[in-house]
């Protein structure tokens, strides 16, 4: 607004609404500027000044005040001296450090025990040169601390750092940051580069035979009361109707009776097959056990993706608390292997899980069609909590428990019509869903 502008609006608004109300409002809105302003500022000394920092700053002021209050040279000299040292701090301040740095994780996703990296990419494109700078990388509950060395015009820094992947999880990895700071610690100063990123540290699993074979009936679908005019299930004969496929037309029979007979078929469902991983702590001698079970489980549901099965991985639910009421079940995504593995990154055991036999009603009344269903466990609780899961289960469904126990003997048995496959290893498994399938 210039000079001219301002002598011809002030009047106009001071014959409207008065000169005192014009410059009031201008005040008010001038210290509502300010304010931002100030609040800004203050935002941006707190995020670099240390609580170390804000001690010697209040000394300093301190020092000063009663300095000059009673004509202490000494605490006018330390005051000063503070005053200067803060003064020095905030000059490491100055500068990036980087033109560019980006945070690349080569792979997403990685078995336990697989190497695993995160690069660090920083450049410099600008024309003048970069001083070195702390450099700081959050991994998991650790910080990575390098520094970054002088970057000239055009340079480039390009360093590799470990991920731990020895447990099964979810590594949060970044964000980049740089850090300035003094030698004393007053000032640090943060600058965030990337976004952060997850390293998805998957269960082992071991390539099983497919679960189809030995289990023709549940390849097949199991047949409905519906009857429909293409499937697998044969039904009966009837005689054709305009609009009917002649494909389906029983030529014998037609020839008999003179009249066109057409197949009718019963229409089948295709069958389900559930995975069902007990999450109770007291099912289990020691983590090794859970951690056994995990890949046990995440073994079977991978191959029932791969084979294209209709698959329903479920885990414990927790005991309803005095909130609203919990399901006694959690299903788990399946619609892709990664999707599976991913969720079961997470999967951890919970003192408030729902005991074994409660997962396994819920799970039969809420999905439908399940044919078969394996039941993974520990063994601290013995074969009861798994004959009673069974029971649990719809009539018809073949169940299967596998009880998990590190480097123990590998056995099979049939109790009460149940079958119960005790493994020590993953390899244990396959082998086993490998010579039952024989034999069936």
């Amino acid at each position: 607004m210039t000079l001219t502008q301002t002598r011809t609006t002030i009047p106009e608004e001071a014959r409207r609404e008065g000169l005192l109300a014009v410059v009031i409002g201008r005040a008010v809105v001038a210290a509502r500027h300010a304010g931002a302003t100030l609040a800004r500022a203050g935002r941006m000394v707190q995020g670099v000044v240390t609580p170390i920092g804000w001690s010697v700053i209040v000394v300093a002021v301190l020092a000063l005040a009663g300095g000059y209050t009673w004509g202490w040279l000494e605490l006018i000299a330390l005051g000063w001296g503070l005053v200067a040292l803060v003064a020095a701090a905030s000059v490491w301040l100055i500068g990036r450090g980087a033109g560019t740095i980006q945070l690349v994780l080569p792979s997403p996703r990685v078995v336990v025990g697989e190497p695993a990296e995160a690069r660090l990419i920083a450049a410099n494109p600008g024309r003048r040169r970069f001083g070195g700078v702390q450099l700081e990388l959050p991994v998991g509950r650790r910080i990575v601390e390098r520094v970054l060395p002088g970057l000239p015009r055009g340079g480039v820094f390009d360093e590799q750092f470990t991920i731990p992947t020895e447990r099964r999880g979810v590594v949060p990895v970044g964000p980049a940051r740089t850090v300035r700071a003094d030698p004393i610690g007053l000032m640090r100063r943060e600058f965030v580069w990337s976004e952060t990123a997850e390293l998805h540290v998957h269960p082992r699993t071991v390539p099983i035979n497919a679960l189809s074979t030995g289990f023709i009936r549940d390849l097949e679908g199991t047949p409905t009361r519906d009857l429909t005019a293409s499937d697998i299930a044969f039904h009966a004969l009837r005689e054709y109707v305009p609009g009917d496929d002649r494909r389906f037309i029983h030529w014998r029979s037609s020839a008999k009776t003179g009249t066109f007979m057409v197949r009718q078929f019963e229409e089948t469902r295709r069958s389900r097959l559930m995975v069902l991983l007990d999450l109770d702590p007291g099912a289990y001698v020691d983590d090794a056990e859970f951690e056994l079970a995990v890949s046990a489980a995440a073994s079977v549901g991978a191959r029932a993706i791969r084979d294209a099965r209709t698959v329903s991985f479920v885990v414990s639910g927790r005991q309803p608390s005095a909130g609203p009421r919990r399901s006694a079940m959690r299903e788990l995504p399946t619609v892709s292997r990664d999707r599976l593995l991913d969720a079961l990154c997470l999967v951890e055991m919970a003192t408030d899980a729902v005991m074994l036999p409660d997962v396994a009603r819920a799970a039969s009344e809420t999905l439908a069609g399940v044919s078969l269903a394996f039941i993974v466990t520990g063994t601290a609780r013995g074969v009861a909590p798994l004959r009673a899961a069974a029971t649990r289960l719809p009539p018809g469904v073949e169940s299967i428990a596998v009880q998990c126990s590190p480097e123990g003997e590998a056995h099979a048995r049939t109790i009460a019509g149940l079958t119960v496959f005790g493994i020590g290893y993953l390899e244990d498994l396959r082998a086993m869903l490998a010579r039952s399938a024989s034999i069936s």
